[in-house]
C-alpha cells in the first residue's frame, strides 16, 4: 500500500524544518509539528493502520523515543501489543542489549528479555520516526529476534536516504516519506 500524493502533502506539509540544529548545517525535521496536527497525525496513522491490517501482527516494538508514539499509537489501532525498545538502563526489569555505532563510540538499546510473551516467533513491526545511518534500528531488529521474536519489516515516518540507512538491513524496510 502506498501513500496517495494528497496524504503524502498533509504529512509533509506538517513537519517543520529547523535549520542548524544540532550543528551548523544540519536540517532538523522536526515532526512535533505533525503531532499537534490532528488532521496529519491522523491522515498518517490511517495510512499505516491500513498498510499493516493484514500483516497478522503479534506486536509493534516502538523505539526511544519518538517510536515509542506512533507505535503506541498503532498497536492500538491494530489491537496488538506495544513493546518499547530503549536506550541504555531506562528498563526495570531483566533486559537484552545491543550495541550499536555511533560516529564517535558507541551505545547501546534494550529490550525486555520476556518482552514478547511466551509467543515463539511472535511477528513483530518495529517503528521509528526517522532513519538515517540506520545504527539503532538495526540494533533494535536484532534484539528482536535475539528474544526469540521476528522483526517482519522496520517502518519508519521518514527516510534520510542519501545517509543509506536501510543499507544492510535484514527485515524489509517501509518509509512513509523518503527525503533525499
Amino acid at each position: 500500500m502506498t501513500l496517495s500524493s494528497h496524504d503524502r502533502k498533509i504529512i509533509l506539509d506538517s513537519i517543520r524544518d529547523i535549520p542548524d540544529f544540532p550543528k551548523p548545517g544540519i536540517v532538523f525535521k522536526d515532526i512535533t509539528t505533525l503531532l499537534n496536527n490532528p488532521k496529519a497525525l491522523n491522515t498518517l496513522m490511517n495510512h499505516l493502520t491500513e498498510r499493516y491490517l493484514s500483516y497478522d501482527l503479534d506486536y509493534i516494538a516502538g523505539i526511544d523515543a519518538r517510536g515509542f508514539i506512533f507505535g503506541a499509537i498503532l498497536a492500538d489501532r491494530l489491537g496488538v501489543g506495544f513493546v518499547p525498545v530503549r536506550k541504555k538502563g531506562k528498563l526495570p526489569y531483566t533486559t537484552v542489549a545491543e550495541k550499536y555505532s555511533l560516529e564517535y563510540g558507541f551505545d547501546e538499546v534494550e529490550i525486555h528479555i520476556d518482552a514478547f510473551g511466551e509467543k515463539e516467533g511472535a511477528k513483530v513491526l518495529l517503528i521509528d520516526d526517522l532513519i538515517a545511518t540506520g545504527g539503532t534500528a538495526k540494533a533494535a531488529a536484532n534484539l528482536i529476534d535475539k528474544v526469540g521474536a521476528q522483526c517482519v519489516e522496520a517502518c519508519f515516518i521518514m527516510e534520510l536516504g542519501f545517509l543509506k540507512g536501510r543499507e544492510g538491513f535484514t527485515p524489509p524496510v517501509y518509509s512513509v516519506l523518503e527525503i533525499d
